[in-house]
């Protein structure tokens, strides 16, 4: 009986008395998916540090250093930026604002309304208008680029800013996701009492349901500005006149141009770099209307 006590209570070879002793292959595949990630970042950030850097760099350092090492002239090449065409790089930063920030509004106002209305309201036909909606978010954009092209050249509204916000106000996924939040943040007993109560179907949405949607419909805007902001085939289609080019498209012109004149080769990068500031400063603004607590939120205001 002893010795079957001190066989139990003597560690094992090779341990700490006193410490627990956990499966160590446990421990090594708990490692892997950190691993993964970390390789995951690293591809993702090296570009965006290869950007900012080179940024910093002059024409000649820019092909004459290391990679990684910060050069001296960032101040010169924002002169520079600022300079080319009479300031035309901050009129491609504008006209990007214009068509994202309106873009994403219109397109959230519209995915809201859409996306309430199929989770709450039943009729015949309901699901199949969803899935033609699903089917949209799984077509290509390069399929509808051009008969957007032909129908708005039809409308004679090419080259125009109206031919690229138009095709930007209906967003199928925006639609899905405003769909499947509303049917998780609006419970139906809430919008039959405001209907006990005598409050209108919109009353009930703009004083109700709205408030319920906003942490869903500000993961929508942020999504759409992104996709808007970065989008470059549909401007590429369908403008000619470089004052309307958004931020995308004009970097690709002046790199373009960079293969007859190298020295634009640091405005493209510099823009590049000033590019992505927006979207860092819009996701660090509006995170906070992310919240965990979203009924009793919404049942307060």
């Amino acid at each position: 009986m002893s010795s079957l006590a001190l066989r139990k209570s003597t560690p094992a070879a090779g341990t700490t008395p006193g410490t627990a002793q956990g499966p160590p292959l446990r421990r090594r595949i708990a490692l892997v998916p950190t691993l993964t990630l970390l390789l995951g970042s690293l591809y993702c950030l090296l570009p965006v540090a290869w950007v900012v850097i080179a940024a910093t760099k002059s024409g000649r350092e820019l092909f004459s250093t290391f990679t990684f090492l910060p050069g001296t002239g960032f101040t010169q090449n924002l002169k520079d930026l600022n300079a080319y065409r009479d300031g035309l790089y901050w009129k491609w930063m504008g006209n990007s604002a214009l068509y994202a920030g309106l873009g994403a509004l219109l397109s959230t106002a519209v995915s809201a309304l859409s996306g309430y209305a199929l989770a709450v309201y039943r009729f015949r036909g309901r699901e199949t208008v969803f899935n033609v909606l699903m089917a949209g978010v799984l077509m290509p954009p390069v399929i509808l680029a051009i008969p957007q092209y032909l129908l708005l050249a039809k409308a004679d509204l090419t080259d125009s800013y109206a031919s690229v916000l138009l095709p930007l106000i209906l967003s199928p996924y925006g639609v899905y996701l405003a769909r499947i939040y509303a049917s998780a943040a609006v419970p139906g007993d809430v919008v039959e009492a405001g209907r006990m109560d005598g409050a209108s179907e919109w009353r009930i949405f703009v004083r109700i349901a709205l408030p319920m949607m906003v942490p869903g419909l500000v993961t929508v805007f942020l999504f759409q500005f992104v996709a808007v902001w970065n989008n470059f085939l549909l401007p590429y289609i369908m403008l000619s006149d470089d004052e309307k080019f958004p931020i995308t498209l004009g970097l690709f012109t002046l790199l373009e141009q960079g293969s007859n004149t190298p020295a634009l080769y640091t405005l493209v990068i510099t823009g590049a770099t000033l590019a992505v500031v927006p979207l860092i400063a819009l996701f660090l603004v509006i995170q906070r209307f992310w919240s965990l607590d979203l009924l009793s939120g919404a049942v307060k205001s």
